[in-house]
């Protein structure tokens, strides 16, 4: 009988690697032992693959971390990173809100960590990114953002088949910057398709929803916190802004003399060693790092690889050591070395001109609660855009202001400024201090902000 149960398992898992046990539980062949360095804890881990397409050629790769305490009750979250191309694992886990961070050789506790309020699972995608392949290399060509959807809707059907019994629990999607779009499209196909699974909402990290709205709003974010001067302000306003110069440059591939030159201006005054993702933080310059290396990472072209280069450089040694990968059930293959964002991944830019508006109206409209949260110091992703595009979907959707504009708090110091519609249907916040990526420098504050997310409250006024 247990011989007929596991080929019976082996069957509906299928889709899956899994190695059937004799006990029957599927989830077993997941679970993390232990993580090298790792401190003492008493929450389950689990990683490894899903395959996603039925030639079994793409496997996705995931981390997932049950809640400190009663996790049997609390929401369950989906973590996606931007890029597009960059690694949930390596920067949700290790950089920015899971439960441990690389120290040298060893992992300490992140007491913010997002697993002390809920489950947490992180996603590699799509194929190419962090740990996730594809063994059919023809698909890394060019990657777009229906794809990265569809993949990823595949990988939690097989998810949520493998982990049944997080079915009924309240189920959230998150993400940041270029995740703004994985996210929401994701979510969108969710919705649409109806399975077992129940979406409650999704949360925002100084997303790219709009590309006019949310890039040109880097130029008044440059000039007002004075990287550069009036007459560029003027020329970025006039000859070429943000959005123009990215489409020529990055998407087009045939720059005009006029944002070539209007672009040198603007990076001449900014300076190659401001970092963008947090314009008011110093940049790394440990000796192990040199300073054109800390050069190279700041683009603005870019998204979502805007934090630290010292924990850039940890994380990345970290996970290209032979026993973090074997504790992790990861594996290269395809690359010689595991990456932050990928080296081998061709992302179709046209993409970014997507607008996200539509979608996220029609979630909200359909009774799903959305944050959207933003670092106030972050030139990356503006808060500026964000706030305009969001007060915008508002009052096309005739929401209801429910908590006026704002200051909200984390102890007894203000937080950021935040405002509500709808009975917090949508609730914006900007993080004050924070970066692109608020939860690596602002960590108590944006952990405040997603308890009273998940635990459908506002943020705390006092």
């Amino acid at each position: 009988m247990q011989i007929r149960k596991c080929m019976i398992a082996l069957i509906i898992y299928s889709f899956f690697i899994h190695t059937c046990f004799v006990s029957g539980d599927p989830t077993e062949d997941f679970k993390i032992e232990r993580l090298p360095g790792q401190p003492y804890f008493t929450f389950q881990q689990y990683a490894g693959y899903v395959y996603v397409d039925n030639a079994k050629t793409r496997a996705l790769y995931f981390y997932f971390v049950e809640a400190e305490t009663q996790p049997e009750s609390r929401p369950l979250v989906l973590w996606l990173n931007g890029g597009p191309g960059c690694s949930a694992v390596g920067y949700g886990v290790f950089i920015e809100h899971g439960p441990f961070r690389p120290k040298g050789d060893i992992l300490i506790k992140n007491e913010y960590s997002w697993n002390k309020v809920a489950n947490v699972l992180y996603l590699d995608a799509p194929a190419g990114v962090g740990f996730s392949y594809s063994t059919n290399k023809s698909y890394y060509t060019l990657v777009n953002d229906q794809m990265t959807a569809q993949d990823s809707l595949e990988f939690l059907n097989g998810w949520f088949t493998i982990f049944n019994k997080y079915k009924e629990h309240d189920f959230y999607i998150g993400g940041v910057s270029y995740g703004g779009h994985f996210v929401t499209q994701l979510a969108n196909l969710v919705v649409e398709k109806k399975p077992s699974y129940k979406l409650k909402g999704i949360a925002l990290g100084s997303p790219l929803l709009d590309f006019n709205t949310d890039l040109n709003a880097r130029d008044e974010f440059y000039w007002s916190h004075g990287l550069i001067s009036d007459n560029v302000y003027h020329l970025r306003l006039t000859v070429c802004n943000s959005s123009q110069n990215f489409r020529e440059s990055m998407i087009t591939g045939n720059i005009s003399n006029a944002c070539n030159t209007t672009s040198i201006l603007s990076l001449e005054q900014v300076g190659a060693s401001t970092n963008l993702g947090d314009v008011t933080g110093d940049i790394c310059l440990s000796s192990g790092t040199s300073q054109s290396q800390t050069d190279s990472s700041i683009n603005p072209q870019k998204f979502g690889t805007y934090v630290d280069v010292c924990a850039d450089n940890t994380t990345t040694k970290y996970l290209n050591r032979e026993d973090v990968k074997k504790a992790l059930h990861a594996k290269l293959v395809g690359v010689n070395s595991w990456e932050l964002c990928s080296g081998v991944l061709r992302y179709d830019y046209r993409d970014f001109e997507i607008p996200m508006r539509g979608i996220l109206s029609s979630l909200i409209e359909s009774g799903h609660r959305v944050i959207v949260y933003s670092g106030d110091q972050d030139a990356v992703v503006p808060f500026f855009g964000t706030r305009t595009l969001l007060n915008e979907i508002a009052k096309e959707l005739k929401l209801n202001v429910t908590t006026p504009y704002r200051t909200w708090f984390e102890g007894r110091q203000v937080a950021g400024w935040t405002q509500s519609y709808a009975d917090g249907r949508l609730t914006f916040a900007t993080i004050r201090g924070g970066d692109h990526q608020a939860p690596y420098n602002q960590p108590a504050r944006s952990f405040t902000l997603i308890e009273a997310y998940l635990a459908g409250r506002p943020p705390p006024t006092q």
